[in-house]
């Protein structure tokens, strides 16, 4: 008889029921014959707890929903935070829940780690069978058997004993120092006492002070040479002021690594999104504590080296006159001036030798002009101008070195408001003098009587002046009076031409670095104006609602200009591109005045000072140097602005 069949476990679908428990009963034990071999019985009992669901009910379908969260994860972890120092709630908990888990050791046969495994096990068998091979080889005759047994020892080196080393014994030390000597001292204090030691300490300052006068002057009489050699020492030598000088350099350049990136790498990328517009962006400050309530009254880069630059610190206010400063930077060294110099007067101008880069004129307040070799390192000039000498009367505005005349002494011109334009030549043993032009007042000298009072003082106060690149011998001059006089130096007794156009003085002239007949004149009536020298009347006029403390043409266009005014911003003009608006109208300083500005002539920065004793560096954006070529071609450039200068005659028309 075959065994039953086990019923159907009842139960909702879909839920797992627990495997029903089975009695087992054997069949009862009967006569033997043909039931022998019949198999035992077997029958299942379902269990008392067992629902009884209806067709329906196990018919129906439940949802169930599967999810990346771990019932058994705990909820209310708390950590000891240490930084607050406080138990905290942690609301991330691993919701991983590992059921099973076993790592194989078995390789397929044709997988690339078996066969690697297989033909390392066939080398390592042939190695041990060519060993065997090699150790149960039959001996030649004659060869005696070697006896393994016996440990061998090396007859050369080695010797057999032991050692051990001993520590290092503690060990007590003692000193002890002599008591410091002790005296006796007693004495009275009487009236005349005290008297007569005033007055032996009186007699010893008195000598000691003719000492020190002593001493002062054999210093005086020794050569700076001699000093020199006194003084240098290890600690102050020559090597070692080279070797703090580029470790001070490496520590900016350090310090200041996102600055110098920009003034090699920056790029102002939305330039090519915007037409007429440019950008500056502000790099490095120089500023110098001995310059503070100074203003910064010019700046000059030097011609050799594109990275050093000079400013002259002192006063345009004449009720607050103070010693003058001349500051030497470096573009590696912001934080620190490379050289300095003080003068007694404030420093109105100053000016580096084209061809000797260490040669620095400068002009004073209290008219004196100086020489200074700035490699010397001495605060002293090599050549200044004395009454003797014949030096101005009135503030120096400004200096200009000039080429070598037919001697091959060096020379540079100076303008005043004394009225003089004034060449000054280095001798071997002092500044020579000799007045090139007497700027006259315009109007007042031809028609006044030469023994009228008023003549004596008919003379024009001169702010500025520069000299023309292509005719050296052509120059203008900018007066306090607002006009503009073309001179040269082989008419000194007449003006070539006169230039009225400005209604106050006349801050600076220059001339276009690329057109020989063009230059730009800046005033305190608050405009620019841009002038051909073969007409009497300005080309264009460009007003900034401010007044212009100075201009500066582009070196690497004839086209592109920029201003400084006295509300603290730097306007930048590109006449190919607009004639009218400025290209870039930024503000650089706060509650604070410009005074200078100046190009470099090989990276595309400039610079800027203010009336606080600041020099800020700003590098230029591509729309704002825009170049014909590099090097410029002379001729595009004149043709360039030679069609601008067209173009606003004929409007004037």
């Amino acid at each position: 008889m075959p065994p039953k069949k086990p019923t159907k476990a009842r139960g909702k679908k879909g839920q797992p029921t627990p495997e029903p428990e089975v009695e087992e009963t054997e069949p009862e034990v009967t006569a033997p014959g043909h039931l022998d071999f019949e198999p035992p019985a077997r029958e299942i009992v379902v269990p008392k707890e067992q629902l009884e669901l209806t067709e329906t009910e196990l018919e129906e379908e439940i949802t169930k929903m599967l999810t990346a969260n771990n019932p058994t994860a705990p909820t209310n972890i708390a950590r000891f935070n240490f930084k607050e120092r406080t138990y905290k709630f942690e609301p991330m908990v691993d919701q991983l829940e590992t059921h099973y888990r076993s790592d194989g050791y078995v390789l397929h046969r044709s997988s690339d780690d078996a066969k690697r495994q297989m033909e390392l096990e066939r080398m390592e068998a042939e190695a041990i069978a060519e060993f065997e091979k090699q150790l149960n080889a039959p001996k030649e005759d004659g060869e005696e058997a070697v006896d393994d047994s016996k440990q061998l020892r090396n007859q050369f080196n080695f010797s057999e004993r032991a050692a051990q080393t001993q520590n290092n014994p503690m060990r007590d030390r003692y000193t002890s120092t002599e008591p410091p000597p002790t005296a006796s001292f007693n004495a009275s204090c009487t009236q005349w006492e005290i008297y007569d030691a005033y007055m032996e300490d009186q007699e010893r300052q008195r000598l000691q002070k003719e000492i020190q006068k002593a001493k002062g002057k054999e210093k005086d009489n020794k050569k700076p040479e001699e000093e020199k050699k006194e003084k240098e020492t290890v600690m102050h030598g020559s090597a070692m002021c080279k070797a703090v000088k580029v470790m001070e350099r490496m520590v900016n350049q350090n310090s200041f690594s996102d600055i110098a990136d920009d003034f090699k790498y920056w790029e102002d990328a939305s330039d090519q999104f915007r037409e007429g517009e440019g950008t500056l962006l502000p790099l490095w400050k120089f500023y110098n504590e001995r310059a503070k309530r100074k203003h910064v009254t010019s700046i000059c880069w030097n011609p050799e080296y594109h990275d050093l630059f000079a400013v002259g610190y002192g006063s345009f206010d004449f009720l607050k006159q103070s010693t003058g400063l001349i500051c030497c930077y470096s573009l590696k060294n912001p934080s620190h001036p490379e050289y300095t110099f003080t003068t007694e007067s404030g420093v109105m101008c100053l000016d580096f030798h084209p061809q000797h880069s260490s040669l620095l004129a400068v002009g004073l307040y209290d008219g004196t002009v100086m020489v200074y070799d700035v490699r010397n390192k001495v605060n002293r000039p090599i050549f200044s101008s004395s009454v003797k000498t014949g030096k101005h009367t009135d503030p120096v505005w400004q200096v200009c070195w000039q080429e070598e005349d037919m001697t091959k002494s060096l020379n540079f011109f100076s303008v005043s408001s004394d009225g003089r334009v004034t060449l000054w030549t280095m001798s071997k043993s002092e500044l020579t003098y000799q007045d090139v032009m007497e700027l006259k007042l315009v109007g007042n000298v031809r028609d006044a009587d030469p023994d009228d009072e008023t003549a004596l003082g008919s003379l024009a106060g001169g702010c500025s002046f520069d000299f023309n690149k292509t005719s050296d011998h052509l120059f203008v001059v900018g007066t306090e009076e607002g006009n503009i006089h073309k001179c040269s130096k082989a008419y000194n007794s007449q003006y070539l031409e006169t230039y009225k156009g400005h209604n106050m003085s006349v801050y600076t002239v220059k001339w276009n670095n690329q057109h020989p007949k063009v230059f730009l004149s800046a005033s305190a009536d608050w405009t620019v104006k841009l002038w051909d020298h073969t007409n009497a009347k300005p080309i264009m006029s460009f007003d900034l609602n401010n007044a212009v403390g100075d201009v500066a043409w582009a070196p690497y266009s004839s086209t592109v200009f920029a201003a400084v005014t006295s509300d603290g911003k730097v306007h930048v003009f590109d006449l190919n591109e607009n004639k009218h608006e400025p290209m870039c109208e930024q503000k650089i300083v706060r509650k604070a005045k410009l005074t200078k500005i100046t190009y470099n002539q090989k990276h595309p920065i400039i610079l800027v000072g203010d009336d606080r004793g600041c020099v800020t560096s700003l590098k230029l954006s591509p729309n704002l140097r825009k170049t014909s070529g590099s090097p410029p071609d002379a001729e595009v450039e004149q043709d360039k602005l030679n069609k601008i200068m067209e173009v606003a005659l004929k409007g004037e028309v």
